[in-house]
């Protein structure tokens, strides 16, 4: 027994003396991989910390040139620690280095502010004219879609309530006192501001769907904005038939020009992206789609902003005016505004 027990001591030696071997041979590979580094890194981390501090015009054009080739090789040395499993102090500080360089080197060079006024001082306008034969098709399909839907209706009322949603009064069928009480003198009402609130909803649901849905090369986007207008086809035909026509287009223009701009903005954004998967030219797909989709990421932040201006004038601007021609001169300023603003003004050159 007693042999036996020094075999095993010897053997349980031998094994407490090879893991201590491993132990120290990993941390001297440890030590040399940071000596081999580590003034690559000091030199990333004192360039990093000088442009978090704001501190740019303080480096040298030698710093400035070498910082992407030494945010790569950060890179790469923390691949290489994680893969040989090296200290793990190490690799957390490497991680910390990675991360403030990929900020410093491919970060946003300016602060919301700034971005905010270069976005509403021209670059906002220049992304919507940039795609400005979209958004002639996404007119196009709009104004088909509401031929479609005064036809489909004229044709057949059954059509309006496939169009239409239920339960509500404006339907076939109602006289005129009861569609021009949907109309005027109900400010106080709270059927007019449940109905605003399903139409603005609705347009701010469409608009988002336009532009999501452009991915399948814009044909879901178009038969969208054919369907959405064909609702508004159909609303017409049910109050040019009592001849109220031209007091809902007032009652729909205060809000409206905002609106259905905003949804020709996001249609058409959706479209430039569905174009660019399909028709990329020279270009890889991916590379044209990644183009197209920055240009109409800037168009949708601009339809995000005017679906709140239309949310405001909707809940305030049409309950306060209660007569056609003060909402039509709302809603032809705001469409003139629009058009102004995006197709017609420019900040410098």
């Amino acid at each position: 027994m007693s042999a036996l027990g020094d075999r095993l001591a010897g053997w349980l030696g031998r094994g407490a003396a090879e893991d201590a071997a491993r132990v120290e041979e990993a941390a001297l590979r440890s030590d040399r991989f940071r000596l081999e580094r580590e003034g690559d890194w000091k030199r990333l981390e004192q360039i990093v910390g000088q442009i978090e501090r704001g501190r740019l015009k303080r480096l040298s054009d030698e710093d400035l040139l070498a910082l992407p080739g030494l945010y790569r090789m950060t890179a790469s040395a923390l691949s290489i620690a994680r893969e040989t499993s090296l200290d793990q102090a190490l690799v957390d500080w490497l991680e910390t280095l990675t991360q403030r360089a990929w900020f410093a080197v491919y970060g946003p060079r300016a602060g919301l502010g700034r971005w905010l006024r270069g976005f509403l001082g021209g670059g906002w306008g220049r992304a919507v004219r940039s795609i400005g034969s979209d958004i002639l098709i996404a007119l196009l399909a709009m104004v088909v879609g509401t031929v479609v839907g005064w036809l489909l209706v004229s044709s057949n009322p059954d059509w309006f309530y496939a169009l239409m949603p239920s339960g509500d009064e404006r339907q076939p069928g109602a006289s005129r006192e009861v569609l021009e009480r949907t109309l005027f003198g109900n400010a106080g009402q709270d059927g007019l501001s449940v109905f605003a609130a399903m139409l603005f909803s609705n347009n701010a649901q469409v608009s988002i769907l336009a532009f999501a849905l452009g991915f399948a090369c814009g044909v879901p986007t178009l038969l969208l904005l054919v369907h959405n207008t064909a609702m508004l086809g159909a609303l017409l035909w049910l109050y040019h038939g009592q001849g109220l026509t031209f007091e809902l287009i007032g009652w729909l223009s205060v809000h409206g020009t905002t609106e259905l701009f905003a949804i020709l903005l996001a249609g058409a954004a959706g479209l430039h992206v569905g174009r660019a998967i399909a028709f990329p030219g020279n270009r890889a797909v991916l590379d044209a789609a990644a183009e197209a989709g920055r240009r109409a990421a800037l168009v949708m932040t601009g339809v995000v902003l005017m679906l709140i201006v239309a949310a405001i004038l909707e809940a305030f601007a049409r309950q306060l005016l209660d007569a056609t021609m003060p909402r039509l001169v709302v809603g032809a300023f705001m469409l003139v505004f629009w058009i102004g603003y995006l197709f017609i003004w420019r900040r410098g050159k």
